[in-house]
């Protein structure tokens, strides 16, 4: 089902996708997809650090892009305004100019609810969607698909709190994926986590030793674990 969006550039708007973003690591899915793309390129600048989840997602699409570009179909997002992913990673020269004139002549006629985009958004969102289509051209470096352990230091350890920190890691060609809570043993859970390294750039050895289990990640996580490790 499509997601749709309102006024992104705007505090409200940026707050809905906070929100939305609180308990998911893309628009749609788990992996990286044209939604993701979408909903980037229609934001004027990087969410601030008030909005965590936002900030966390969009420095991950970012570091995406300038890696390897994004391959997922999504399930199709509506941002209001804002044109498809697809069209703006790959928009014909002549249609582009036929849209921008025709935008130019319905400009009086529109009423946006969410306020009007300014020339600097456009620009913005303009030269997100000419880096979309540079980093698709790119030569994909070497990837592997990682599964962690991560374990708390009792049942009394906040695992809502322990996934936002893991999460908040972020480091060039790192992508953190799906997760799930399991049972280790007396009421205690376990994290168990997916993320996507570039192997150029990412050592699963030093992520878990000089970050997940350094300060002040520590505090809630006790050790971890790399349960699977595949070349992709």
């Amino acid at each position: 089902m499509a997601v749709a969006f309102y006024g992104v550039n705007s505090d409200s708007g940026l707050k809905k996708l906070d929100e939305y973003l609180l308990t998911r690591s893309y628009i749609s899915g788990y992996q990286a997809s044209k939604d993701d793309i979408t909903v980037h390129a229609a934001l004027s600048k990087a969410p601030s650090s008030e909005y965590v989840n936002a900030s966390r997602w969009y420095n991950h699409i970012e570091a995406l892009l300038r890696i390897s570009g994004v391959s997922g179909e999504g399930c199709g997002v509506t941002i209001e305004g804002f044109a498809s992913a697809e069209a703006v990673a790959t928009p014909p020269a002549e249609d582009a100019k036929a849209v921008a004139a025709e935008d130019d002549d319905d400009d009086d006629d529109d009423v946006d609810l969410f306020g009007e985009e300014t020339e600097e958004e456009k620009k913005a969102a303009e030269e997100r969607a000419a880096a979309v289509k540079a980093a698709g051209k790119k030569k994909e470096s070497g990837k592997s698909s990682v599964l962690l352990d991560v374990k708390p230091w009792d049942d009394e350890t906040d695992m809502k709190k322990l996934e936002e920190a893991v999460r908040g890691v972020q480091m060039e060609g790192l992508l953190w994926g799906a997760s799930k809570l399991a049972p280790v043993g007396y009421g205690i859970k376990k994290l168990q986590i997916m993320l996507t390294i570039v192997d150029d750039l990412v050592s699963v050895d030093n992520l878990i030793e000089d970050y997940l289990t350094a300060e002040p990640i520590n505090e809630y996580v006790q050790s971890c674990d790399i349960v699977a490790f595949n070349k992709i």
